[in-house]
């Protein structure tokens, strides 16, 4: 596979001369169009008088002007495609430098009562799904976050043969996020839904047919007025005909108008993702069977957004005046579009939101797929049964630096629980941190921030940030007591990894190493396997009296007068502190 720093420098470098070469095309065309126009303006003043060749040259303008126009259009769009894809390769290579807090910081998808989200920094101003996040619209969005929070260790090898095969698809996952961009979306999809299953007919069926009567009928009239058989002014009388018919629903086709007014774009943008769904290939079951639910007997599902696409934009035609008067006098063109809007509606209202789930669904797999090739050096878990060990070497946190970062072999076994011990800042909370992600990740299907990976699937469960409500009227005691029993709960009813963080901080010492050790414990009896960091020293003492139980520190030195911090996660308890030092350090005391 193509390096990706490699590859994203090429595309800038290939798109940039396109897009210039593009520029410079549609300029000539500009400036082709203008002589065209002039040349055509003076050649009908010179040859007023001599209507033969005033009407040539006023047919010969107008049809490479039509051409020119056209051609402009085409290349535009061309042109339009190129800088949404020249500016995907440079935000590329921009978030790999670490610039990336511009980007949606996802804090719509906050959930403070999740079992991790909060925790470990999963949404928020330099948030993992601040990193990870290339979808282009709101749902796929949704889908992303719904991922990243699922807690799902099902089908974990489905999900990841199908991030292994996008992350393959570089180019046809950008022509994907360039033609989604394009496309500015005015209503939400769910809007849409709502408005479709909530939406009553009100066309009569027999108006399947009567705009072709009226059209035929309209068409004879014409023919006998202009050959003089019946009166010319029937033409004009027949016009309000139409206009009496199409007015006796004209205030519930403004409604509807109104509707899908805001709605084509988004259409517009579906059936276009549709169609590049549909013509991949694919080889991951997960991908094909997403494939397959787009896939009609008789009709491909981007065709049926585009039938009513066309009928969206036909009904916009009312905007014009003359359309309007003598498209609805003589031919009933509004209740004709507004006819096959509403059946389209009945046809397929319960199929739309399978289609949208679909473009969803990959929408977020690209911001997936999209980071495994960004990260090729980092390894797939080898996926083992549930209720083993789990073993991992030089195990990194993704989103520090490579060049600052300390990787950390990391081994528990089944029913395991350590106890971590550290002075200030020497690294804990950033090791709970990865490995909760790391668990959170493999459990997605994502490649994870290691040399190598054997993973027994579990859900992860943590208590590593509270708070005080005012508006709850709830302490930060009682706020610590309710997580903590939220998690004893959640582990009668299911296999969890438990992480903790200095767990009831809102106490007294004495009540606090006494309440650590009992809840420690009972997790133990439990047949719990999880984490606790920890600075009370005494909660070691009990490794010498449950085998379940291991000790483990992360270090920190005075060197010189200078404190020095390794980061390296060893086996033992921690003997060395330095809040002490920090204080006389910084003149506090």
């Amino acid at each position: 596979m193509t390096d990706a720093t490699t590859y994203y420098n090429s595309n800038i470098t290939n798109y940039t001369a396109e897009v210039s070469k593009l520029y410079k095309q549609l300029t000539s065309l500009s400036i082709a169009r203008l002589l065209v126009f002039i040349a055509t303006a003076i050649g009908l003043y010179f040859t007023f008088n001599n209507w033969t060749i005033f009407g040539g040259i006023l047919l010969v303008g107008i049809v490479v002007f039509i051409y020119l126009l056209s051609r402009y259009t085409n290349i535009k769009s061309t042109y339009k495609l190129k800088q949404e894809l020249l500016k995907i390769n440079k935000e590329e290579i921009k978030i790999a430098s670490g610039d990336f807090f511009y980007k949606n910081e996802g804090l719509q998808f906050h959930d403070s009562n999740h079992n991790y989200a909060l925790d470990i920094d999963l949404f928020g101003r330099g948030s993992f799904f601040q990193f990870i996040d290339r979808t282009t619209n709101i749902d796929g969005s949704l889908t992303l976050a719904n991922s990243l929070k699922a807690n799902n260790i099902e089908d974990i090898k489905l999900r990841q043969e199908a991030i292994k095969e996008l992350s393959q698809k570089q180019d046809w996952r950008q022509q994907f996020h360039a033609t989604a961009s394009l496309i500015k979306v005015e209503t939400e999809a769910k809007k849409i839904l709502k408005f479709l299953k909530s939406h009553q007919s009100f066309l009569p069926k027999i108006f399947k047919f009567i705009p072709l009567v009226l059209s035929i009928i309209t068409l004879v009239i014409g023919v006998l007025a202009f050959t003089k058989i019946i009166p010319i002014a029937i033409i004009a009388y027949w016009l309000f005909i139409g206009l009496f018919i199409t007015g006796r629903y004209v205030k519930k086709i403004n409604i509807l108008s109104a509707n899908t007014d805001r709605m084509r774009d988004t259409f517009r943008q579906y059936a276009a993702l549709l169609k590049a769904i549909e013509t991949e290939t694919f080889t991951s079951k997960l991908l094909l069977d997403k494939q397959a639910e787009i896939n009609l007997k008789d009709k491909k599902a981007s065709a049926i957004l585009n039938e009513l696409s066309k009928a969206m934009d036909a009904l916009d035609n009312r905007n014009n005046l003359i359309s309007a008067i003598f498209g609805n006098g003589y031919f009933i063109t509004d209740i004709k579009h507004t006819f096959t809007i509403e059946q389209w509606i009945e046809n397929y209202k319960s199929t739309v939101d399978h289609w949208f789930d679909v473009v969803s669904f990959f929408d977020a797999y690209n911001s997936f797929g999209n980071y495994a090739f960004n990260h090729q050096h980092y390894t797939y878990p080898e996926i083992i049964a549930i209720n083993k060990d789990t073993k991992v070497t030089q195990l990194g946190h993704p989103l520090l630096k490579t060049e600052k970062r300390v990787d950390n072999d990391f081994e528990i076994k089944n029913q395991e629980f350590f106890i971590i011990t550290g002075a200030n800042m020497a690294g804990k909370s950033t090791f709970l941190r990865t490995v909760s992600l790391h668990i959170v990740m493999a459990n997605i299907g994502l490649p994870v921030c290691a040399k190598s990976s054997v993973y027994s699937p579990v859900k992860l469960i943590t208590s590593m940030r509270t708070s005080d409500s005012l508006t709850d009227d709830s302490s930060y005691f009682f706020s610590e007591l309710t997580r903590l029993k939220y998690i004893v709960d959640a582990i009668k009813e299911d296999n969890y990894f438990i992480i903790l963080d200095e767990i009831l901080k809102g106490t007294n010492s004495t009540d606090k190493a006494i309440g650590s050790r009992k809840f420690v414990e009972k997790l133990v009896a439990s047949h719990a396997t999880g984490i606790i960091a920890t600075h009370d020293l005494s909660l070691c003492e009990i490794e010498k009296e449950l085998e379940e139980v291991k000790n483990y520190y992360f270090d920190a030195q005075i060197i010189d007068d200078e404190l020095y911090f390794d980061y390296t996660f060893k086996k033992g308890i921690c003997q060395n502190m330095n809040a002490s030092f920090l204080l006389k350090k910084m003149e506090i005391v």
